[in-house]
């Protein structure tokens, strides 16, 4: 265990309070003069930079009927042309970029959660599918993908040629 991490415990075993320096990993504490009413509130950090190595990641939901794999994400402000979508057995991949219309200075915002920029989602698909077979759905901002799954209960009785 770090020394850092043995001194924030001992300091709790022995009822103390433990000085900032000592405080748990992933513990954050408000400072002393903080007020939770102040009229100066915090604005969140831009991390929408134009970092060209920054990547967003694509939430989506992945569910099941008993044909297919569905996969939706909303993903507005985005046109078609801008999504690439690649599908094998076992996985998607989709990329896209979002682009913002207008360009706003950074001490303009006054807050800023939307993400603007590329983004991209793999996952592992929980069986396997027919790529040939997928279709996708762009409607109000919603990408739907669904890929038929492999049918491995179709069987296939051989007859056997006597030479």
């Amino acid at each position: 265990m770090p020394n850092s991490e043995e001194k924030f415990f001992e300091s709790l075993a022995k009822g103390v309070t433990p000085p900032d320096e000592y405080a748990h990993p992933g513990h954050h504490r408000k400072p002393e003069n903080d007020k939770e009413d102040s009229e100066e509130k915090m604005l969140p950090k831009n991390t929408n930079d134009n970092n060209a190595d920054v990547e967003g990641k694509l939430t989506i939901d992945v569910y099941q009927t008993p044909t297919e794999i569905v996969v939706e994400s909303a993903i507005a402000g985005i046109k078609p042309e801008d999504l690439d979508i690649n599908v094998s057995g076992d996985s998607i991949t989709i990329k896209g970029e979002r682009h913002h219309e207008e360009e706003v200075k950074e001490e303009d915002y006054f807050y800023q959660e939307c993400y603007w920029g590329r983004f991209s989602r793999s996952v592992i698909l929980p069986e396997e599918v027919d790529p040939e077979g997928a279709t996708v759905n762009f409607k109000n901002g919603v990408l739907t993908v669904k890929l038929p799954k492999v049918s491995k209960k179709k069987a296939k009785k051989l007859k056997i040629k006597v030479d």
